[in-house]
């Protein structure tokens, strides 16, 4: 039985004007126990609705939703909430640290709600996460003295230290340079391996997306299975579409990338699988870019 299971997802919202947009528009998912499932999408497709739909921060218009096998619309809203708090680790790409409230506090606020001994060794089980990600000597530093990256961190320690079930990171290494950011997808992985937690990552760098077991591209508001994973090739953005890029040689022997040297560079769609949708209107990409 999977842990997070989508069947036929919607999420319509209503405009100003009165007209209505379809931000998912029949998403299938599911996700088990110690999988990472990453989610791949430019801006404005919805990426984010669909991570705070399986994060019981936002609801369905349509199909169904199954945690654990039950309907969350089965769930009451004081249930939904307690298994939101226990359950699920969230990494916003705004952050959302609380303001006046030092790093320390900020990863020790969800153990508030905690019970036993997490509760009563929140204060060192948060300054142990944040050694974790590497800022055990900030601790006491307030979030507007932090760097954009020190502040993705913090939220990273926050959304561990209570060993969620789910982990969903929404743009984990946005901020964050290239080795910086490899150490914290590797920290990700490293705590949903200790604790067999459920690993969704939202990201637009394919870098990061390809870490995971299994990738999907969301386009028109529907999810479909790609592959970044092949073997000597650089997956990059043609357009809206991730591509396999194959670097060769131009004739004098000079690395190319991108040169149109007959040879130098091919250019090949991975491997695509799923339905097939009509392409979003230029004015229902404007709308869907609004509605995020």
């Amino acid at each position: 039985m999977a842990l997070l299971e989508l069947s036929g997802v919607t999420r319509t919202v209503l405009l100003p004007d009165d007209r209505r947009l379809e931000i998912l528009r029949g998403v299938d998912l599911a996700v088990g126990t110690g999988e990472h499932v990453s989610v791949v999408g430019r801006s404005g497709t919805g990426k984010s609705t669909l991570l705070n739909i399986l994060g019981l921060l936002d609801a369905p218009t349509a199909g169904q939703y199954l945690l654990e096998g039950v309907p969350i619309g089965q769930l009451s809203s004081r249930t939904r909430t307690k298994r939101r708090g226990r359950d699920f680790g969230f990494v916003f790409q705004q952050f959302n640290l609380l303001p006046g409230r030092t790093a320390l506090e900020n990863v020790a606020a969800p153990l508030l709600y905690a019970s036993g001994r997490q509760f009563w060794r929140r204060t060192s089980l948060a300054a142990a996460m944040l050694d974790r990600v590497g800022l055990g000597d900030r601790l006491e530093t307030m979030p507007e003295k932090l760097s954009g990256g020190e502040q993705q961190r913090v939220a990273i320690a926050r959304a561990l230290v209570r060993g969620p079930r789910v982990i969903l990171a929404d743009e984990p290494t946005g901020a964050l340079d290239v080795e910086t950011g490899g150490a914290i997808m590797d920290l990700l992985d490293e705590v949903a391996a200790e604790t067999g937690a459920a690993l969704v990552t939202i990201t637009h760098d394919l870098s990061v997306a390809a870490r995971a077991q299994r990738c999907y591209r969301l386009t028109d508001g529907v999810l479909v299975p790609i592959a970044l994973d092949a073997p000597g090739r650089v997956t990059e953005w043609v357009g809206d579409v991730p591509v396999h890029v194959v670097h060769g040689e131009g004739p004098d022997g000079t690395a190319v990338a991108g040169d149109p040297v007959p040879g130098a560079r091919a250019l090949d769609l991975p491997p695509v699988l799923g339905p097939s949708v009509p392409a979003a209107t230029p004015d229902e990409r404007r709308d869907r870019e609004g509605a995020r």
